[in-house]
């Protein structure tokens, strides 16, 4: 069984999603997004054959007077079908890729996990498909990358633990593979898959869930209510190239 951690932030407004609050989203429509992706990618983990555990920032790394614990558990107990089955922890290191390190490490090698992987909300199109398929792929390699647009990653998984200090560095993809092969561990790759944090990946990923509901395949529900009907997004052509526009 892999052990997914996801690495969330508390759902607060101003914190969560800055590139997008930039436009075309205000600060409340970027948390609410943030909120809808965080639920539907612990669901994904929670339907999978992984254990879900919820890393949380340190009430020192988020706005005075947050609860980051309670707030995301606010956020996810009425949307897991068992939100007592969850694990909640909480992130220790002031870089990302230190506070992945720290949770892989401790949990490879402290708590004896057979696997672990990281992903963050953002990765909002994770499936338990994926997520299982990688569990397959670890019997024949050590780490297992699922890429991104822009050479980021929505899911990196370790059989043992790599170099992980700017480990995340773009591109993340080609990074974390070459921490791997300092390390003489195989690699394998899930199917790429779009994040959702800049408006050029709302472009991406706007028209995907759309094209989906359409053929009534697997959306993210959440994600979808979110961008397609609460805020009605769509894309077209515009003067500089492809454009958002609310319907």
């Amino acid at each position: 069984m892999t052990t997914v951690a996801v690495f969330a932030d508390p759902p607060v407004e101003g914190f969560v999603l800055p590139e997008l609050t930039a436009g075309p989203l205000d600060e409340s429509e970027a948390t609410a997004l943030y909120a809808a992706m965080l639920a539907d990618v612990c669901r994904a983990v929670e339907a999978s054959g992984g254990e879900l555990l919820v890393n949380y920032r340190p009430d020192d790394q988020v706005p005075d007077g947050v609860d980051s614990e309670s707030a995301i558990r606010d956020t996810l107990d009425e949307e897991l079908d068992a939100p007592d089955d969850a694990r909640y922890e909480v992130q220790v290191g002031s870089t990302f890729a230190g506070r992945v390190g720290n949770t892989v490490t401790h949990l490879l090698e402290r708590e004896e996990v057979t696997t672990v992987a990281a992903v963050e909300p953002t990765a909002a199109l994770l499936a338990r498909q994926q997520i299982d398929s990688a569990a397959m792929k670890f019997r024949s390699s050590d780490v297992v990358l699922g890429p991104s647009m822009d050479g980021r990653v929505y899911y990196a998984g370790f059989g043992d633990p790599v170099d992980f200090e700017g480990a995340y560095a773009t591109p993340a993809v080609e990074t974390l593979v070459d921490r791997a092969a300092d390390a003489d561990f195989g690699v394998d790759f899930l199917p790429t898959n779009p994040v959702v944090e800049t408006p050029a990946d709302l472009r991406t990923v706007v028209p995907l869930l759309r094209a989906r509901l359409k053929t009534g395949r697997v959306v993210p529900p959440r994600t979808t209510t979110k961008l397609v009907e609460d805020l009605g997004l769509n894309v077209r052509d515009g003067d500089d190239g492809t454009e958002l526009f609310r319907e």
